[in-house]
């Protein structure tokens, strides 16, 4: 995997079962600039039961009379024969296609299509079939990590471990699964205590509301960036609310490729190279306050600290007290060696 940030525009489910959204959406997220769109497949009755209830912000989000799971997801799955559709679209626009699989079936034809990553979900990251299912892929594999605690992570990874892939690569998502987060309950930090604890690359899929945090989250060491967006936040369906708009994920890029360079440096501290030209210009060189005749023995008060810089520096001033002059100066001249004795 590369050291550049990996950027995934979580398109999911917000195409909301329309073809022309899908490929809208990968069209939105190429022109902002991500590496992936990524989107969701699944069939629902490999994922819950008719009777499972919507979670209290699908509830709110979807508000269609109803409270069941089953019904919402059936309505949202993407069919096998989009894919083959959305891969090739996503090629035409300079952008990798993924997909998250939910279920063994669905990972089983996300391998026929290629896909060169797999994408745990946090709901699957302590179901170990599936993990095993995903890691006798051979691929890299990123994991979300919503509702885990460290020993669930711990737990996953060693399954997906024990199956022959390398830690190398494996890239483990801080996450926190409530649509939108509150920033209280984001806790980058743990992204450090996740890379220490258990030796992986870590990144960060968000679910708050605007850019900042993923942006904080690469300044902090994120080597992978989730973020779902949608064509528009008041469309029908569970994720929008708490999904960038096009304009926004293109501004979140931006900012993100910008700190990319901005933590780039050597941590050395030193001039950098567009400042070099600047010193003395902005630091202060020794000057004589007064004219002074030949002969003068100088005094603190006859030295001024004023720009350019390009003479002695006033860290030098010491040096100068209590030396006579061999020549006659004038006011506010640069202070030289040859001035004195």
């Amino acid at each position: 995997m590369t050291q550049k940030t990996i950027i995934i525009a979580e398109a999911g489910v917000n195409h909301n079962g329309n073809f022309e959204n899908a490929i809208k959406l990968i069209e939105k997220a190429a022109e902002a600039g991500a590496d992936y769109v990524k989107f969701q497949t699944f069939k629902a009755d490999n994922l819950v039961t008719k009777s499972a209830k919507k979670a209290a912000y699908q509830e709110k989000n979807v508000n269609d009379g109803d409270d069941s799971q089953y019904l919402m997801l059936k309505k949202l799955e993407m069919p096998f024969e989009w894919h083959y559709k959305l891969q090739k679209h996503a090629v035409i626009n300079g952008i990798k296609f993924l997909s998250t699989g939910f279920d063994e079936e669905s990972i089983d034809f996300l391998d026929s299509l290629g896909i060169d990553l797999y994408k745990i979900p946090s709901g699957e990251i302590t179901n170990k079939h599936y993990l095993q299912h995903i890691a006798k892929k051979g691929k890299p594999i990123i994991i979300s990590t919503g509702m885990s605690t460290m020993d669930d992570i711990k737990a996953a990874v060693k399954v997906i471990c024990d199956q022959g892939i390398r830690r190398s690569n494996v890239i483990v998502l801080h996450c926190n699964t409530e649509y939108p987060t509150p920033m209280m309950d984001v806790n980058l930090k743990a992204m450090e205590s996740i890379k220490n604890e258990i030796g992986v690359e870590v990144g960060y899929s968000d679910h708050t509301l605007g850019i900042e945090v993923p942006i904080a989250a690469v300044a902090l060491g994120a080597t992978v960036i989730e973020k779902h967006f949608t064509l528009d936040k008041n469309l029908p369906g569970p994720d929008h609310l708490a999904s960038l708009e096009p304009s926004e994920l293109k501004e979140m890029i931006s900012a993100i490729r910008n700190i990319e360079k901005a933590i780039s440096g050597d941590s050395k501290k030193k001039p950098s190279n567009s400042e070099l030209k600047n010193i003395q210009i902005v630091r202060k060189s020794l000057h004589y306050s007064k004219s002074r005749g030949k002969g003068h023995i100088i005094q603190e008060h006859d030295l001024v600290a004023l720009r350019p810089g390009n003479g002695i520096s006033p860290m030098e001033i010491d040096n100068f007290i209590g030396k006579e002059l061999l020549y006659d100066v004038t006011e506010f001249t640069q202070v030289e060696i040859k001035h004195f004795k």
